[in-house]
């Protein structure tokens, strides 16, 4: 016994031995497991075993449909999570409630206590649930039968098949209700006028033919316009039922007649008359084609109408459907009638199920008028419908006209809803003698009372005076049924109103029945009858099953009564209307029988062809539901025993005259009725046998013999294919297979068969495939297939052969496919069912032989059909016209009519019952038939066709596109038959095609078909729920491996000619191995070990093979296939694979590249995953496009990922980047005429164009990206190019570009970006960052924090390092995500462009970020011992130098970086490089403030304040005391000339300080004089402590330097006072020393009290950011030190303190626009002002500056300026040396002590937290970067001794021109070269100096020597070529496929 234990609760398992369990999971006992398992946690139940073994699976043995309840559920339960995770809300509640619904009713059918329809109803709405469900979540379609799951080993594939249609029919397209019901629920009536009852009716009314199609509904309401009787659902709601589809129409209305219940007159006094009334008071119509598109649930509130003449009450609803505006108007303005309805689908029953509620809480039924389209046996109706029409009244003595109603006096029915009454009350017309009224009433008389009844109406006169009588003047009567039997007849009748008394006694009825009572009744010569001038008109109308209007079948049926009406009665049966007949169908054939035994001789013929009328009657669909009535009457109630033979005597009569007859209609309409005429032939012989023993049982079969040897006499004749036999012959074999069923209850089996294949043998064998005859017939041959003739197996020997022949023609002539399929699925279906029987094997040999090459070319003939645009191959309904010419196709073959939806099945290509009747097959063969299938071919070539053919079918079949997507066990089944397949093929393969006889076409068609096969969707597995998975392994394991196992077999036996298929199947095998299945991955990744061997030993290498994978790796991976296990088994496989091989070396390489680029493909379609960020899909791409260029040399492949990479910078809106990506295309393609092909976006054009294009893009996106400079290089190209081909349009077009470009460089703000070094550190990082370092350029606006938030964001799940030391390996090789993150400063290599003077900062801003290939970090540290009273003596400064692979910007905001060089800084040099930036920051501050350039001097008094405040205190002394003290001089001797270069810039610190108080005495503003006296005071105890008395001759003779002069802007005043500060009034061009972005410079605190009152006194903070911006160093004084180990602001440990409010203050001075700091240019507030300076003084700039260019300084080793010898003998030496004493040397690059200095954008950086004294300068981490001021580092090392004279502030014009066309910068941005001295130009009296204020000169600034020392060699330099700056493109690749 099998035990399978329910787990209920669960369990951990955590004891010894434990098994953890949890809900829901099974457990199988092979013996009872009592004692094991606590009852409560299990519960048990009986199972069974399938398919032991491996696979081996448990079933309980319970009810299927609670198996798959259990399975389903719980796949549900997984997708139901994922859908809260996915936030699908309205389906993750929907199928919430729909699992709790398949819970509850598991529940239910677990218990058992269901009934059994109850049990069937539970299950199909199961089902339906989960079918709804698995639809909802894209599972599989499930096939089932009566509700359980269908095994697909238990059935043929062709029934499997015919399952999954029917489902998948069923879902698509629902089978269009015939039948439909109008749901009328009555809620309110709403008017402002209302205070009497109210009565409602409703009806359907054709507004086509104007009649009503149904009875009325009847409600009542109150006064209040609601309904009478709340409580009876049933007088509220009604379903209108039995509608037609026809009458769905938009002229078919809801009409609603409402009545009043009241006065006569709507305004009448309450007390004049206590009467009551029924008068007209609204009509409302809706039509129901409003109704098919409302909302089904929707109220309606209908607008109701009256009459503006009530004479026209009767055809209200007429002139509102036709809108005869004139004759209704509102009733009122707020008058709405309030009622809800909906329209229901389906037959009553259906209804009854499905709205349960509905029909309990009481609904009335409202008929159609008339029976609905079908007629229902049993149906039991006998309504007689009468319409009150008009009436012609007389005045009656009266003067004005009556107020007449009418009391009808019999049961009457006014309507649905209501109960009937004996009376019934018309409504009133006022003051009408010819009333027209028509109201419908129904008269509910039993079929009894029919006879003797009447109904009687009176006329009364109602009175509008006070007492409101009702007078009777007249009445009419009308009899139910004649005297012969017959019902009142259908249509209007005129009544006679008979004249009476007003008290006249009416009850006694036998006073007035005799009278006549219509006028059609009266005799022409009877005066007798008074008042015959007024009439009363009714319509009638009968509806009964019962009751009958025709005479002649009365007749009939009486025909023992008058005999000799028989012979009329039975030639007027064929006129009677059909529903007559059906109505005595059982008394109408009785009688003929009943005449047939009687009168056989004289009336046999007639009987005959009356009964054959009634059979064909039947056929009508209207009365197709008759059938199982005459099936019944020929069972049960049939007794002619004798009939048979007068009936097989007539029908061989009528048979043996089909040849000769000229007219064949009659004989085709006996034929027809074939069916039932055998019916009554057979039942009648068994009568009579079973009334006689058996008798004339030998002529009864000679009888059926000889008719039988009639029929094929007939059928035997070859006729035209318009003749009138051969459409006998159709109809005649339409109507044969119903007949086997009832020959075989007299015949034996065998008989039966032979009398069919005789008869179908009897046919032409050679017919016209346009002949009708050939579709009929193999119509039979279907019906034959499907009888129960053919499923014996002893008629199926006989009638195989027969049906095989005709299939065979048919399909080889593709003729009737559809109707092949359907016989070969029968056939084959039946084959499966009887596969115990030792005949099926012999059934199968003759179907093999017969159909299987047949049935394969089919399948290839159909699936080659062209298919209609946008329809898969199977399952996709056409046109509707395509029906209807189908339709017209089967009613001229004379085939059964088929409805719509298998009209459109059958109008489909029937590929897919083709596919699965080979699968059928294929499954039924064994061995044996497959071994005698191959040796059946006589030759190679046709073995070779049959195979190819085979496995071209079998591609067809796999094919996505066969089955529907949710078929997944239709798929699963069409696998495991193919795969079984080709193991058998496979041998036959090796045998016949192998060796010499090697078919290459054979043999590729194999591989080709088996790597499709692996490949399916449908077998992988891995995307599979595990229970999914599970069953799929269960029932067929991984068929995967089981065809790459064979594969693999295969190509071993190939040897040598495996050359054939390198390197065409290296693609197909690598998709295969890129499957997720180890198995197959260890199968099949050794065959390119084999390749590469095969490869090596043919040409002497696998460039093949390596070119081949490269290629195909790339489109595999981007479709998602492959993983990191498949690269890592594809490299330890192969890899050990050749380890013995001799070209083991070459093995590796190739290897190695492959793997490599696997590693990039998959970090590549990583990255591209919905959801990532930019920056790592650019990241992966440009490693991607990179590998592809430099390593694998893919032309073709780095274009197409060039493009992909330019897409993705669009996207992220990096323009520039975007731009330089594009170039790299742009590179590779030349100004030619050759022509290109279309490829990606691009049309054919020639190179030329498409270059053209190019270029126009990439300007456009520079232009985008703000980096012009760039775009005008390319439109100059494009400018030549248009010249030389004289294109002058394009050309001015260019220029204009051009030009635009100049002006925004000059007009717009540009941002300078800030730059980061990023570190990559872990093994979780992608291969393109792991373990790697890159510099980014961040975006605009973008800090320190915000980018390394970005980065974290990015990389979520990064450890942010908080350090900026080198990683160690163990950060390495970590299994994590490490990110270092610090800024990094830029070093320029335009140095021409940022040294020259007059060159404007917004140009040099852009080589300063531009073309960058060198960053620069510095981190200072302590040597040896630190003294904590002096720190200056040890601290060290590491400057670390990045260089790029490419400069920035580039194709990426971030490249990887080179090289790293480390160089210490000693502190000497360290300070020496602090005060020099110092110093230039004071000159700077002071030339501004000079030159008007500051709006505001607070930032010189906050640098001076600085300066001289930290000097009081112990800056410059701290040095003093490091550096000049004996020791330090006696150990460090080599250092000499560096403490003299720090003494004598300590001297010059002081006179600049002397020199700038002077400048700021001049401008400081009157509040702050105080500050001002403070400042000169410290300044004198400054000078003290330095020990200084007097500047030494060389510092007071200093001229005075302009750091914005230009060659342009020579002084012409040769006076030496213009060093007064008042003197240097000059608006000069901004030099680098002007512009606030140009240099950056230290932070330092404001230590005293003066720089607090400065902040007071200026209203800012205590720093000057908020004027200039500085980027702040978070470095702090302490009481004990000066300077604290500064790091750079963006390191990860440091935190910026200092937040600025302003926005402009929140940006460095790059990013800062230039007017947040200068006045707009282009402020209408500056420009006059600007215009006056410039009119006043530009004559003097010019001067100054000429006399600058002009004056010969003394040679000095001292000089600070760079020098550079002119040749200029204007001036005497003398003067020379007057002006121009020597100043020391600038002998040491300058320092940039922190990687974020370069963040620091404005002039002044005065954090109170920085190390070291804004007053000294000499803070060990502030500098102003000389190095970026310059636009190059200095070299260290001495000056010549002699050099020319020193050109201070400029170089010469000439010079200018020089260096431009040496270095080629672009642009060059000046249009005219000035290479010739001016003439000095007296200065204007209104710029003249006053004499009395004469500060100390300026010591001229230091400039960086121009010597060729230190110019870059060109040769040295890799990036530079000439010692040009050029624009880095990665170097073109070799042109392979640049046509692209």
């Amino acid at each position: 016994m099998v035990y399978c234990v329910s787990v209920l609760a669960s369990f951990r398992g955590t004891v010894q031995h434990g098994l953890p369990l949890e809900i829901g999971d099974t457990v199988l006992f092979i013996l009872s497991p009592q004692g094991i398992f606590p009852c409560t946690y299990i519960h048990l139940k009986n199972a069974h075993i399938k398919n032991k073994g491996q696979f081996e699976t448990v079933i309980p043995t319970e009810d299927s449909v609670i198996t798959e309840m259990t399975s389903t559920l719980r796949d549900w339960g997984a997708m139901w999570k994922r859908l809260y995770v996915k936030n699908d809300g309205d389906l993750f509640h929907r199928l919430w409630h729909v699992m709790n619904e398949i819970l509850d009713l598991r529940r239910q059918v677990l218990v058992g206590h269901l009934t059994n329809d109850r049990m069937k109803d539970v299950k199909q709405h199961i089902t339906a649930r989960l079918d709804w469900g698995n639809e909802q979540l894209s599972l599989d379609l499930v096939p089932r039968r009566e509700f359980s799951m269908v095994d697909p080993d238990e059935i043929s594939v062709t029934e499997l098949f015919k399952l999954m249609e029917h489902r998948h029919r069923k879902k698509e397209t629902p089978v269009p209700a015939s039948t439909h019901h109008l749901f009328v629920h009555m809620k309110s009536l709403m008017s402002s006028n209302l205070g009497e009852e109210l009565e409602v009716f409703f009806h359907v009314y054709d507004g086509k033919e104007n009649r009503p199609l149904s009875e009325r509904f009847f409600v009542r309401l109150n006064k209040n316009g609601l309904p009478k009787s709340p409580e009876k659902t049933e007088r509220q709601c009604t379903l209108f039922v039995d509608l037609g589809s026809s009458d769905l129409r938009k002229d078919v209305y809801i009409v609603v007649h409402i009545m009043r219940i009241g006065r006569m007159g709507a305004g009448e006094k309450k007390n004049l008359c206590s009467v009551q009334y029924r008068r007209p008071f609204g009509c409302a119509v809706v039509s129901i084609a409003d109704l098919l598109t409302a909302d089904s649930k929707d109220d309606h509130l209908l607008k109701v109408y009256a009459c503006t003449t009530e004479s026209e009450w009767y055809q209200i609803h007429e002139n509102i459907i036709r809108k005869v505006n004139s004759r209704y108007n509102l009733s009122g303005s707020n008058t709405g009638l309030a009622v809800s309805l909906q329209l229901l689908h389906g037959d009553i029953e259906q209804l009854r199920r499905e709205y349960m509620v509905l029909f309990t809480r009481g609904v009335s039924i409202t008929k159609k008028l008339g029976f609905s389209d079908i007629i229902m046996p049993g149906e039991m109706r006998n309504d007689l419908y009468m319409t009150l029409e008009k009436g012609e009244f007389e005045k009656g003595g009266k003067s004005v006209a009556r107020n007449v109603e009418i009391m009808v006096y019999s049961y009457v029915a006014a309507g649905s809803g209501e109960p009937g009454g004996d009376v019934y009350h018309s409504f009133v017309l006022y003051h009408n003698n010819s009333p027209r009224w028509a109201e419908q009433i129904k008269l509910p008389i039993p079929v009894d009372m029919f006879r003797g009844s009447h109904v009687r109406f009176e006329f009364r006169h109602c009175s509008t005076k006070d007492k409101g009588e009702k007078k009777l003047f007249g009445y009419s009567f009308v009899h139910l049924m004649q005297e012969d039997g017959r019902t009142l007849p259908d249509g209007t009748h005129e009544l006679i109103i008979h004249k009476c008394e007003e008290n006249a006694n009416l009850q006694d009825s036998s006073c007035y029945l005799k009278l006549p009572f219509s006028k059609a009744n009266l005799p022409g010569n009877n005066q007798a009858v008074k008042g015959t001038k007024e009439s009363f008109w009714i319509t009638s109308f009968l509806c009964s099953t019962k009751l009958t209007q025709n005479g002649d079948m009365l007749d009939l049926l009486k025909w023992r009564a008058h005999p000799e009406r028989i012979n009329d009665s039975l030639l007027k049966l064929k006129e009677i209307d059909g529903s007559e007949i059906v109505k005595f169908l059982q008394d109408t054939l009785d009688t003929l029988f009943g005449i047939l035994d009687e009168s056989s001789q004289k009336y046999g013929l007639k009987v005959f062809d009356c009964l054959v009328h009634i059979i064909n009657l039947l056929q009508d669909s209207k009365f197709h539901h008759f059938k199982p009535v005459m099936d019944t009457y020929i069972e049960s109630h049939f007794a002619g025993a004798l009939s048979y033979r007068d009936l097989i005597k007539v029908l061989k009569w009528y048979v043996d005259r089909i040849i000769d007859a000229e007219h064949q209609d009659h004989i085709q309409q006996v034929l027809k009725a074939t069916e039932y005429i055998f019916k009554y032939i057979i039942q009648s012989r068994r009568l009579f046998a079973l009334a006689t023993g058996g008798q004339s049982e030998e002529e009864f079969r000679c009888c059926v013999h000889e008719l039988f040897m009639s029929i094929r006499f007939f059928l035997s004749q070859e006729n035209k294919i318009t003749s009138p036999v051969t459409q006998t012959q159709a109809v005649f074999l339409r109507t044969f297979p119903a007949v086997y069923g009832e020959l075989l209850k007299i015949f034996t089996v065998r008989e039966v068969a032979g009398f069919v294949r005789e008869t179908l043998g009897s046919l032409p064998a050679t017919a016209h495939a346009e002949c009708p005859l050939e579709a009929v017939k193999l119509h039979c041959i279907a019906k034959t297939v499907e009888s129960q003739l053919y499923t014996n197996t002893e008629s199926r020997c006989i009638l195989l052969p027969v049906v095989l022949r005709l299939l065979q023609a048919h399909m080889q002539e593709q003729r009737d496919l559809v109707m092949c399929a359907r016989i070969l699925s029968s056939m084959l279906s039946l084959v499966r069912k009887y596969d115990s029987e030792p005949v099926v094997s012999e059934e199968v040999d003759l179907i093999v032989d017969s159909l299987l090459v047949v049935l394969m070319r089919t399948i290839l003939e159909i699936t080659n059909r062209p298919q209609p645009a946008g329809t898969n191959m199977r399952l996709q309904f056409q046109d509707i016209t395509v029906c209807v010419i189908y339709r017209s196709y089967m009613d001229i073959h004379g085939l059964p009519s088929l409805s719509l939806l298998d009209i459109v099945y059958v109008a489909n290509v029937p590929d897919g019952e083709f596919v699965a009747c080979l699968l059928a097959l294929l499954r039924h063969m064994s061995d044996k038939h497959y071994q005698q299938l191959l040796q059946a071919f006589t030759s190679k070539d046709d073995l070779r066709d049959f195979l190819l053919q085979i496995f071209t079918v079998f591609r067809i079949l796999i094919r996505p596109e066969m089955f529907p997507k949710d078929w997944t066990v239709m798929r699963l089944v069409t696998n495991n038959v193919i795969i079984t397949t080709v193991l058998y093929l496979s041998d036959a393969l090796r045998k016949n095609f192998l060796n010499d006889k090697f078919d290459y076409k054979v043999w590729d068609s194999y591989f080709y078909l088996s790597v499709i096969f692996i490949n399916q969707p449908c077998l992988q597995l891995e995307s599979f729920s595990p229970s999914k998975r599970k069953r799929v392994l269960e029932k067929y394991g991984d068929m995967r491996v089981m065809m790459g196992c064979e594969i693999f077999s295969m190509w071993q036996n190939l040897g040598e000619h495996k050359l054939n298929f390198i390197p065409a199947m290296i693609g197909p095998f690598l998709e295969v191995t890129l499957v997720p299945q180890p198995d197959l991955r260890n199968v099949m990744i050794p065959i390119f070990h084999d390749m590469m061997d095969w490869e090596q030993r043919r040409s002497g290498n696998f460039k093949q093979v390596e070119a081949k994978l490269i290629d195909k790796l790339d489109g595999l991976m981007s479709e998602g296939k492959g993983d990191e296990t498949y690269r890592e088994l594809f490299n330890s496989i192969l890899l050990k694979k050749i380890e013995r091989e001799t070209w083991r070396e070459s093995g590796i390489s190739l290897i190695a590249t492959v793997t490599r680029l696997m590693e990039r493909l998959l970090d590549y379609r990583d990255c591209m995953k919905l959801g990532e960020v930019d920056g790592k899909k650019i990241g992966c791409t440009v490693s991607l496009l990179n590998f592809y260029k430099t390593e694998l040399n893919k032309e073709e492949m780095y274009i197409r990922y060039i493009h992909k990479l330019y897409e993705l910078h669009l996207k992220a809106q990096n323009y520039t980047e975007a731009s330089y990506t594009l170039l790299l295309y742009d590179e590779l393609l030349e100004w030619s005429e050759r022509p290109l092909r279309e490829f990606l976006n691009y049309p054919m054009q020639s190179e030329w164009q498409r270059k053209d294009c190019l270029h126009l893009t990439i300007v456009q996106n520079f232009d985008k990206g703000k980096c012009w400079e760039n775009g005008i290089i390319l439109c100059r190209e494009l400018a030549d190019q248009y010249e030389s081909y004289y294109d002058y349009r394009n050309l001015s077009k260019m220029r204009m570009m051009e030009a635009s470009l100049y002006d925004k460089i000059m007009d717009q703000q540009r941002l300078e970006p800030e730059f980061f070094r990023v570190g990559f550190y872990g093994k979780k990082f992608p291969f393109f960052l792991r373990n790697k370092e890159f510099v980014c350029r961040g975006h605009d606006y973008e800090r320190l924090e915000a980018f390394q938030q970005r980065m974290l964001n990015e990389f979520p799940h990064a450890i942010a390092m908080q350090h900026v030391n080198q990683p160690d390996q163990t950060i390495y090789q970590a299994e994590a995500q490490y990110l270092q993150i610090y800024a990094v400063s830029p070093i320029p290599e335009s140095q021409d462009v940022l040294q020259r003077d007059g060159v404007p900062d917004n140009i040099k801003s852009f080589y300063k970020v531009n073309h960058i290939w060198r960053f620069r970090y510095d981190r200072p540290f302590h040597k040896g011992t630190k003294d904590k009273e002096n720190e200056f003596k040890s601290l060290w400064v590491e400057r670390t130098t990045l260089t790029l692979v490419q400069s920035l910007p580039g194709i990426s905001r971030w490249f990887e970086v080179e090289k790293r060089e480390l160089v210490e800084v000693s502190p000497l040099e360290n300070a020496i490089e602090v005060i020099e930036n110092k110093n230039l920051q004071l000159r700077t501050l002071i030339a501004q403030c000079q030159s008007r350039q500051m709006q505001n001097i607070n930032p010189l008094t906050m640098c001076l304040n600085g300066v001289i405040d930290a000097a009081v205190n112990g800056g410059l002394a701290r040095y003093q005391e490091a550096f000049f003290v004996k020791d330090y001089v006696v150990n460090h001797p080599e250092d000499g000339e560096k403490i003299g270069r720090l003494r004598e810039l300590m001297f010059e610190q002081a006179h600049i300080l002397e020199y700038g108080l002077a400048v700021h005495e001049k401008f400081v503003p009157q509040d702050m004089r105080p500050l001002h006296k403070k400042l000169v005071d410290q300044f004198h105890v400054m000078k003290s402590s330095l020990g200084i008395q007097e500047f030494p001759a060389y510092v007071r003779a200093s001229p005075v330097h302009f750091t914005n002069g230009s060659p342009r802007s020579s002084c012409r005043n040769s006076v030496p006072n213009i060093i007064s500060p008042d003197g240097a009034r000059v608006v000069a061009r901004r030099s680098p020393l002007t512009y606030p972005a140009v240099n950056r410079y230290s932070s330092s605190s404001l230590s005293s009290q003066a720089s607090n009152e400065v902040s007071n006194i200026t209203g800012q903070s205590e720093s000057s950011d908020e004027v200039f911006n500085m980027q702040l160093l978070p470095i702090k004084l302490t009481s004990k030190s000066l300077l604290s180990l500064p790091l750079p602001p963006g390191s990860p440990q440091l935190q910026d303190k200092h937040k600025h409010s302003r926005e402009n203050s929140c940006l460095s001075s790059r990013e800062r626009p230039v007017s947040a700091i200068y006045p707009n240019p282009l402020d209408p507030a500056q420009v006059n002002t600007d215009k006056q300076i410039n009119r006043q003084m530009i004559d003097a700039c010019l001067s100054i500056c000429l006399y600058t260019n002009i004056v010969r300084p003394t040679f000095s080793s001292w000089s600070l300026d760079s020098v550079k010898e002119v040749n200029n003998t204007q001036f005497s030496d003398t003067v020379g040396k007057l002006l121009c004493p020597p100043v020391p040397p600038s002998s040491l690059p300058p320092f940039t002590p922190s990687p974020t200095e370069c963040q620091s954008a404005g002039l002044v950086s005065n954090s109170p937290v920085l190390s070291g004294s804004y007053s000294s300068g000499i803070s060990s981490m502030s500098r102003c970067s000389v190095s970026e001021a310059s636009g190059t580092e200095a070299t260290t090392g001495d000056h010549p001794a002699h050099q020319g004279p020193t050109m201070p502030n400029s170089v010469s014009s000439g010079s200018d021109e020089l260096i431009r066309r040496e270095n080629k910068t672009p642009p060059p941005y000046s249009v005219y070269e000035r290479t010739n001295p001016r003439r000095p130009v007296p200065l204007p009296h209104s710029l003249s100096i006053p004499p009395s204020v004469d500060p100390p000169a300026l010591p001229p600034k230091p400039h960086q020597q121009r010597t060729s020392s230190m110019k870059l060699d060109p040769a040295s330099d890799p990036r530079r070529a000439d010692g040009v700056p050029q624009v880095p493109r990665p170097r073109p690749l070799p042109r392979k496929v640049s046509q692209l």
